[in-house]
Formats: C-alpha cells, structure tokens, sequence
C-alpha cells in the first residue's frame, strides 16, 4: 500500500509525535507507516486521515497493478 502520510502531515503542521498522539499510536508507528513498512487497519488509516484533515483517498491507495 502506498501512503502520502508524511506530505499530509507536514501539511497540517504536525510531527509525528503529535499525529501520533492524535490517533493513540507511536511515533515508530507513525515513522514506519510513512516509509511504508507498516500497512495500518482500516481503522487507523481513518484516523489519520481525519486527523491530517485528508481523505482515504487521497492519503492511502494501492496500485492497480499490486492487485495482480
């Protein structure tokens, strides 16, 4: 799954511990799901994108070809 987390994040103006606290994860969490080494519940990805002000789709999204 690809992410555009870290670009949403610096563009709500929040470090990771404060997006972290914001959505009752860690900041490691929120550093691994930024270099996509962590693929995050549906839930999760949800608070994220509330918490950055972004939608689903614009944050998360698996390419076509991933799907094969």
């Amino acid at each position: 799954m690809e992410n555009s987390v870290k670009v949403a994040r610096v563009k709500a103006d929040l470090t990771q511990q404060q997006l972290a606290d914001a959505v009752g994860i860690t900041r490691q969490t929120i550093s691994l799901i930024e270099k996509g080494k962590y693929n995050p519940s549906l839930k999760l990805c949800l608070q994220i994108c509330y918490a950055v002000n972004g939608t689903l789709d614009e944050i998360f999204w698996i390419e076509e070809e991933d799907f094969e």
